[in-house]
């Protein structure tokens, strides 16, 4: 019998993310668009996710993949039109699938007409809403960096001033501290949910109240103070779910953007887990072992530090990370069952799970023959970098193979026909050789598939509302091989119990448990106190 809950929509909710340009082609030019979106809706009600976020489809240069919005009220034609955004709104929420915007608040493109008008002149009521310093031409205002590499200002010479940003010198910052910007604003968000959408994901939105003169970017002094009012003037207007991208977010502060009184986001995105095989003060490039007992440490202090006081998004993957079957599991002889293991310890917990296009598929990591092969900007910057500071080309290119953004960027893998059904055309990018043995349409006919795995785990968090609400327990917290933790509420208790090593790990704890009944377990032998490599366990006691 299923237990009663009380919760908002998006607390028992899966999210599921697209990254158009590489979901499905509907016209054969090699670039996903929306319509190709709209064919596969079916599929996504299958898996019963609840919710799409969409990579940015705004009209754009594509100077950074679309995170460089010219209009945030139309749509890149390169995905089609506003009449098809329409459509891909109302066909989900008959599926009851709900379309999550992505939203890049901090900045804009070059060619936004915003800016556009800021640099005709100092008085063009549009120039206060970029930031903007004074100064001499070669002498910037300040040391500050861009993260995509050299400095931070950029200069005008039709204005003798510099302009402001953190990234692209195609994405100048907006000035969040002129009221008019933020208005604008307010009223683009409320004119897409006009439109029916059910939430917006906000891109690196911890950075909208920067102080530039005292090289400020991270958690200005304002930041909750404009997150707060946005809530108030436009989310809080409907029933919405919000998500904040803060790579430097920590549990303190998770707690105001992600606070039960919704006076800023649902959650927030952060990435304290995914940067742990980094070595320390290096780049991500430079590859380093997983510290297991640390990442159990890491994702138990999130789970009891925001349990009550906050959210958690649950994610493994996403459009700039690598394969998490290849990154964290075996891609090779174990790939079904460390996928399935992986997915398992992430449904577990509290929060909200995310589901990248084909992680559902267990779909891996490629290896193109050679750097020509590759398309991500980032990687092909850092390849032309290391190289000419001689680094040997081969270690550059493990390092690519690890954690390149391409990675989740090949097309997705429908069939075993040509081009994984994903176009009639030339991909934008080439397709993983092996989407012949992983592909979707084998594995939806597959009931012992990842993609079955997957689809038992979001019916199971709205079965069972110990999933949403239950406290978090970490079990046998300094074992090398097994991540095990308790959830519990008032109706029942959950143990998952994962081994994340290829060799048979001990887990006294499920003969404890023995009595308990198994909701999903990734190998068709009973459970014993020995776990297989890779094997996953979730077993349930009603109190």
């Amino acid at each position: 019998m299923t237990e009663q809950r009380k919760q908002p929509w998006w607390k028992n909710a899966v999210v599921y993310q697209i990254y158009p340009r590489s979901f499905q082609d509907s016209n054969g030019d090699g670039i996903g668009d929306i319509r190709g979106i709209i064919s596969r809706l079916d599929y996504l009600a299958d898996l019963g996710i609840d919710a799409v976020w969409l990579s940015p489809v705004y009209r754009s240069p594509q100077d950074d993949n679309g995170y460089d919005i010219s209009d945030y009220q139309d749509i890149d034609p390169m995905f089609g039109t506003l009449d098809d955004m329409e459509e891909l709104i109302a066909k989900a929420k008959e599926k009851n699938i709900r379309i999550i915007m992505d939203l890049v608040l901090n900045h804009t493109s070059d060619e936004h007409r915003w800016f556009l008008e800021a640099k005709k002149s100092k008085d063009n009521p549009y120039h206060d809403y970029y930031v903007w310093r004074d100064g001499v031409e070669g002498e910037y205002p300040n040391d500050m960096r861009a993260s995509f590499g050299g400095s931070a200002w950029e200069w005008v010479p039709e204005l003798q001033q510099y302009y402001f940003h953190q990234f692209s010198v195609k994405q100048p910052d907006l000035n969040w501290e002129n009221p008019k910007v933020r208005r604008e604003i307010y009223d683009m968000i409320l004119w897409w949910m006009d439109k029916g959408v059910g939430g917006f994901r906000l891109d690196v939105i911890d950075q909208i109240a920067k102080e530039p003169d005292k090289k400020i970017t991270n958690n200005g002094p304002r930041l909750h103070e404009f997150l707060q009012e946005m809530s108030r003037e436009t989310f809080q207007k409907g029933d919405l779910i919000t998500v904040g991208e803060a790579w430097g977010a920590n549990t303190e502060n998770a707690q105001l953007y992600s606070n039960p009184d919704g006076s800023e986001f649902s959650m927030v995105f952060q990435f304290e887990h995914m940067m742990l095989d980094q070595q320390p003060g290096k780049e991500k490039w430079d590859l380093a072992p997983l510290p297991f007992v640390k990442l159990k440490k890491c994702m138990a202090k999130w789970q009891n530090e925001l349990c009550g006081k906050g959210w958690n998004s649950l994610f493994m993957d996403n459009h700039d990370l690598p394969r998490i079957v290849s990154h964290w599991g075996d891609d090779g002889k174990y790939r079904v069952e460390s996928a399935k293991m992986l997915s398992a310890v992430f449904h577990g917990m509290q929060g909200t799970p995310y589901i990248y296009q084909g992680e559902e598929l267990g779909m891996t990591n490629v290896k193109f023959a050679d750097i020509s092969h590759y398309r991500d900007i980032e990687t092909l910057n850092m390849y032309k970098e290391r190289v000419e500071a001689g680094y040997d080309p081969e270690d550059v290119m493990k390092s690519i193979y690890a954690k390149s953004r391409d990675n989740a960027r090949t097309p997705m893998q429908w069939s075993s026909r040509e081009n994984a059904g994903f176009t009639t055309g030339t991909p934008w990018i080439e397709i993983n050789p092996n989407y012949r043995e992983i592909n979707a349409e084998a594995e939806q006919q597959d009931p012992d598939s990842v993609f079955s795995w997957y689809r038992t785990l979001v019916h199971l968090r709205k079965e069972y509302p110990v999933f949403v609400d239950g406290a978090f327990e970490l079990l046998m917290e300094e074992d090398e091989q097994v991540f095990a933790y308790v959830r519990e509420n008032d109706g029942s208790r959950m143990l998952v119990c994962a081994n994340f090593t290829g060799t048979p790990a001990a887990c006294p704890l499920l003969d404890e448990w023995k009595d308990g009944e198994v909701l999903v377990h990734n190998y068709k032998a009973d459970v014993e106190t020995e776990l297989k490599p890779y094997e996953a366990v979730i077993v349930r006691k009603q109190k």
